[in-house]
């Protein structure tokens, strides 16, 4: 066996260890593993033919998907699950991912499609305990519990299955690699093993990770880009609201949103997505209404922010949901060009719901909200503020735009702010503002 070092962020292959990875950048990511070379140095081939064939010769064979009958988790999957195909699930500990992929196995046993189960973590005693209480009992769901990947692979070749979920893919192993269960070496083979039987048999597989403490996958990078389909699920564990995004996906659109409510029977999907990121009573100062697009969808969420005097002579900058350093950016650009002095003011930024704020629209509801709450006046009623911000203030276009009017309008909303550089349509719900002054103005005395 060949020494070999492995980056946990991006996979990347050395002899040689160093501080810093050559291919990322990343210090103190090479770890030492053990290259695993068969007897006769080759790989085994599965019997696949590997002739070069013309594009133009090859049979177009249509992907039937089998919905599992909860619209939010078809969503995010770009419309059900495709026969063959890979998918990893990473979330943070107790946030519901053996819940989700255990309901999983109920949702398709009732369409009739066989799922089994195999558990490297728990006892099938700890798995009947949570399938009662989920009240999840189909004839179609088999159980195993064991940590050899070699097992598994058997018994995916042997038995006639539908899907197939792993939980999870850090605790199992093959016996042919010489080191532990989730170290890179195993997981790289083990990754690569479930993928060929999954391609070969047609059997759609679930494989569920752990994550580090930055939120990502653990293990190397590369087991990101060798599965069909990542997928993080996400919520605080004291919110009952969790979160399936989509980050990549072979088969469909990534950044796809699916809202689930957890609940004493597991977990239900939302029936009534667009109320979920708003508070009973929106009109107060402080808050302003927005439009984020995840994946195909429009989401109406509410920024909530809190500008009062500091105590301290460095004034705090707190922000959830929403990275800290665009905040700053979008208090620089208040006190630029509003002549705003900020710098007494504890500055607090709360998204409404626990989602994260990565779309650039939000920034005009971040700004509405801050200017709220320093003048303690509440928005006009039934607005929202749609629209990108530059470093001179200027109200610029977004992507997507008729789709988030028309989701804001579908809920009733009688006041829409987007920018005057856009070219589409509007009527008198629709406002067109070229700066941020004239948000500005309607915190003024007198308007």
């Amino acid at each position: 066996m060949a020494a070999m070092f492995f980056c946990t962020d991006c996979g990347y292959e050395t002899t040689k260890w160093s501080g810093k990875c050559p291919n990322c950048g990343s210090w103190d990511t090479l770890k030492e593993s053990n290259k695993v070379v068969g007897k006769s140095g080759k790989i085994k081939s599965d019997g696949m033919s590997v002739a070069p064939t013309r594009i133009t010769e090859l049979k177009s064979i249509p992907l039937e998907r089998i919905p599992t009958g909860v619209n939010e988790f078809d969503v995010v999957l770009g419309g059900g699950v495709i026969p063959g195909m890979v998918i990893l699930l990473g979330g943070e500990p107790g946030v519901g991912k053996s819940t989700l992929m255990l309901q999983l196995s109920e949702w398709l046993g009732k369409l009739g499609k066989k799922v089994v189960y195999f558990s490297g973590e728990e006892s099938a005693d700890q798995i009947n305990m949570r399938a009662k209480r989920l009240k999840v009992s189909n004839e179609n769901i088999w159980l195993a519990c064991t940590n050899e990947a070699d097992e598994i692979l058997e018994q995916l070749a042997n038995l006639e299955m539908d899907a197939a979920i792993i939980d999870s893919i850090q605790s199992v192993g093959m016996n042919s690699v010489d080191s532990i269960p989730g170290s890179i070496s195993q997981l790289k083979e083990c990754c690569s093993q479930f993928i060929r039987q999954a391609k070969k048999k047609g059997i759609p597989i679930f494989l569920v990770g752990h994550v580090t403490k930055d939120g990502m996958v653990a293990g190397p990078k590369i087991i990101e880009h060798m599965v069909d389909t990542v997928l993080y699920f996400e919520g605080e564990t004291s919110n009952q609201y969790k979160m399936l995004r989509a980050v990549k996906n072979r088969f469909g659109s990534t950044n796809e949103l699916g809202l689930f409510e957890m609940t004493s029977l597991g977990l239900q999907e939302v029936k009534n997505p667009g109320q979920m990121f708003l508070s009973a009573n929106p009109n107060l100062s402080g808050s302003a209404l927005g439009c984020m697009i995840e994946g195909t969808r429009a989401f109406i969420v509410e920024v909530q922010a809190l500008a009062t005097s500091s105590n301290f002579g460095t004034p705090q900058r707190v922000a959830v949901g929403l990275e800290q350093k665009k905040l700053a950016l979008l208090l620089a650009i208040l006190e630029k060009n509003l002549s705003l002095y900020l710098r007494s003011n504890d500055v607090f930024i709360n998204m409404t719901g626990g989602i994260k704020a990565i779309d650039p629209a939000i920034d005009l509801a971040i700004i509405t909200a801050v200017l709220s709450s320093l003048k303690d006046m509440p928005v006009p009623e039934n607005s929202v503020f749609i629209g990108e911000v530059s470093l001179n203030g200027e109200v610029r276009p977004v992507g997507q735009l008729e789709l988030r009017i028309k989701e804001a309008k579908r809920l009733g909303y009688e006041h829409i702010y987007i920018s005057s550089y856009t070219k589409i349509k509007t009527d008198s719900k629709v406002h067109q503002i070229k700066h941020i002054r004239e948000i500005f103005r309607l915190f003024s005395p007198g308007k």
